[in-house]
């Protein structure tokens, strides 16, 4: 009987830049991650979404949680920019955070320049 794999709860204690991404993952910290990612003020961490999946306020619970942190929020969408839902949308004004869509391209892009800025940043990435 085969042993199930085991998934850990994927979290690196800090900030750094996308060095890359594609083929379902992203590469940063001299590490690589397969799957989509939060980079939030506390550190990176695994997030369980794939492209296609709903946008909703309990995907982005931790973002909510470090809201008081966070300015602006970019939300890499996978391939294609894909509205966020209005709901969503308002949950994140409502803690004074400013929502971008984008495609996880651009997101990633956009993130490495406000991280270098030492802009208070957060971005969601849907892995592509």
């Amino acid at each position: 009987m085969r042993k199930p794999i085991e998934i850990r709860q994927a979290h690196f204690p800090g900030r750094a830049p996308i060095d890359s991404y594609g083929n379902g993952g992203f590469r940063f910290a001299e590490m690589s991650h397969r799957g989509s990612l939060l980079m939030l003020p506390s550190g990176i961490y695994g997030w369980d979404m794939a492209e296609g999946d709903p946008l909703t306020a309990e995907n982005f619970q931790r973002v909510i949680d470090e809201a008081a942190a966070i300015e602006v929020l970019l939300v890499g969408t996978g391939k294609d920019i894909r509205p966020l839902p209005a709901a969503l949308k308002a949950l994140f004004k409502e803690h004074a955070i400013s929502s971008d869509p984008m495609s996880t391209g651009a997101a990633v892009r956009t993130y490495n320049i406000m991280l270098a800025e030492e802009r208070a940043v957060a971005a969601a990435f849907i892995a592509v």
